[in-house]
């Protein structure tokens, strides 16, 4: 890590399917972290259940207001590295983690994709629990989407939202 800290939001790299268990250990530490799920119904031979899946696979989103942080972050049994570009650490852009953190709290039917879309319009949120939302709709299957880049896991997260619940900007 460099000799110049910044507080704010990373990522960190995970074995696979310990999320859970280092989101749950850096609440206990009380460092900030976001672990963004999706319910998913899964079935068993015997029944069926709605299961929390984490939306990014083996990433949490995590806040580093200092370098203890950082050590307590990377010392979790599960953890395995900060997402880098180049020799830096990543850091994630507050309005992305706020909305994903607004998205997963508020819609229940959304979907994660790792296609690349052209820019697209520019709209505000005018109903719902999303009132307010700046945001940027695409086409995908045939439908208007909601659209949330996540650049740096090269992800999108797509909300359909009924047409009349947008107004232009």
């Amino acid at each position: 890590m460099t000799t110049t800290f910044h507080k704010g939001w990373y990522l960190i790299y995970t074995k696979p399917r310990h999320e859970k268990k280092v989101h749950s250990r850096l609440n206990e530490l009380q460092i900030n972290s976001l672990l963004p799920v999706k319910k998913t119904l899964r079935t068993w031979h015997d029944r069926n259940k709605y299961i929390d899946q984490p939306l990014f696979p083996s990433y949490i989103f995590i806040y580093l207001n200092n370098m203890q942080n950082y050590y307590d972050g990377i010392d979790i049994d599960g953890s395995l590295y900060y997402v880098k570009t180049g020799k830096q650490m990543a850091q994630v852009s507050e309005m992305v983690v706020n909305n994903i953190k607004l998205i997963t709290d508020q819609v229940d039917e959304l979907e994660v994709s790792d296609d690349r879309f052209q820019p697209g319009r520019k709209l505000v949120i005018a109903k719902g629990a999303l009132t307010g939302l700046s945001c940027e709709v695409v086409e995908f299957n045939n439908k208007q989407k909601l659209l949330v880049r996540v650049d740096l896991l090269k992800r999108n997260i797509l909300i359909a939202l009924p047409e009349d619940h947008f107004i232009a900007l």
